[in-house]
């Protein structure tokens, strides 16, 4: 039996490898507590599910939806936008919606790029920035995020001969896995970039809505010029906790929202109109739900930088996300210090290297398991590691 090749070129999903693991150590008889997978624990609200479920029984929406989104669904997102943002969207031509920010990354990628393109991709990086560009046939330049430099791509570094070849940069802020959030005025630095090498950038706007201390992320389409060289890619996934609905926006430059859509119409049959009312009660009439989740985020983030300075692991607190990116203990790589944690301690952590080669020293934890669970899996890495440090 044969296969394709292209499946060969990356290594297992990150978090499909997680999950088989967390699967063989609970059927194993351990008590496992997964800080590794970044889904949220808490129900979606109840104006979404409800909007759902009226939507459900309704039987216009049993048949195909449009590529396009519906009217209501393109408005409310306009709508989200011009408030949230101050960002004038046309809902006609510069809005479609989304299966996830997931699927719209890999999407984007067979849409803008050929063989022997190169795609700029954030070195450590969700793994899609990755593996999309592998399956379109282009090649992938890693852009070291650096913690010296706020883990920001240096774009002054990207050699000549590169950019040349290059048609598609991508950006994550707030940024998985690291956390960090963005300086003011690098996207406009960006845009700068993009226009002076025919680039188109793709910001995957995850996590703006996950907040702390008043902080209010931007938006790349905030930036001035963004729309002529880009698109993002809004995902309610954290933000609502709505990570089973694949519910997520493009936005942006219309001829790349075009071309977006225009694959899709070949690859899938859009998404469901319920769905597609559930995001309009959730930009709409739970549209402040997000500042609630990110108030026990951010509780939960205190707690666990509490945990780990205790024994030693001096952290930065972030501004955004439920995630935090931490140095793994003197002596460790970060699979070692993984496997450590996992065999002696029955807890998940992601490896650095997982998300790119520039991980490797780090370990990512997950805020999306209740406090009880986060104080316990502090407590038995401290364990794990005294263990370590005895065996050793």
């Amino acid at each position: 039996m044969k296969f394709a090749k292209r499946l060969d070129e990356v290594p297992p999903y990150l978090f499909a490898e997680l999950e088989r693991k967390i699967a063989q150590k609970r059927r194993e008889g351990v008590d496992v507590i997964s800080l590794g997978i970044g889904d949220p624990d808490l129900p979606t609200p109840e104006p979404v599910v409800s909007a759902l479920a009226a939507a459900a029984r309704d039987p216009a929406t049993h048949q195909y939806p449009t590529n396009h989104g519906s009217d209501a669904f393109r408005e409310a997102v306009a709508g989200f936008y011009r408030d949230r943002f101050r960002v004038e969207l046309d809902p006609a031509s510069e809005i479609v919606p989304a299966l996830g920010g997931k699927e719209a990354v890999a999407h984007v990628s067979l849409a803008l790029l050929d063989p022997g393109d190169v795609c700029l991709s954030p070195d450590p990086g969700y793994p899609p920035y990755t593996s999309g560009p592998v399956f379109s046939g282009a090649e992938v330049h890693y852009l070291p995020l650096e913690e010296a430099n706020g883990f920001l791509p240096d774009l002054d570094a990207i050699p000549e001969d590169v950019l040349r070849r290059a048609n598609l940069l991508f950006l994550n802020y707030p940024n998985n896995p690291t956390g960090a959030v963005v300086a003011d005025g690098y996207f406009g630095r960006a845009v700068e970039l993009a226009r002076a090498n025919d680039l188109v950038v793709v910001h995957d706007n995850a996590y703006s809505e996950v907040c702390f201390e008043g902080y209010r992320a931007p938006s790349f389409l905030e930036a001035p010029g963004a729309k002529e060289v880009g698109i993002e890619i809004f995902s309610l996934s954290k933000g609502w906790n709505m990570t089973g609905w694949r519910a997520g926006v493009v936005a942006g430059h219309p001829e790349v929202v075009e071309r977006y859509r225009h694959l899709k119409t070949n690859l899938d049959s859009g998404m469901f109109e319920a769905v597609q009312r559930a995001t309009v009660a959730a930009l709409t009439e739970a549209r402040d739900f997000p500042r609630e989740m990110s108030e026990i985020y951010q509780r939960r983030r205190d707690l666990v930088a509490q945990g780990l300075e205790a024994i030693g692991l001096p952290v930065e607190r972030p501004k955004a996300t439920p995630y935090f990116w931490v140095r793994v203990p003197e002596g460790y790589t970060s699979e070692s210090f993984a496997e450590l944690v996992l065999e002696q301690a029955g807890v998940v952590v992601s490896p650095g290297p997982a998300y790119g080669p520039s991980g490797e020293g780090y370990f990512r934890i997950s805020l999306t398991v209740p406090d009880k669970q986060l104080e316990e899996a502090v407590g038995r890495i401290e364990s794990s590691l005294r263990a370590g440090i005895i065996e050793g």
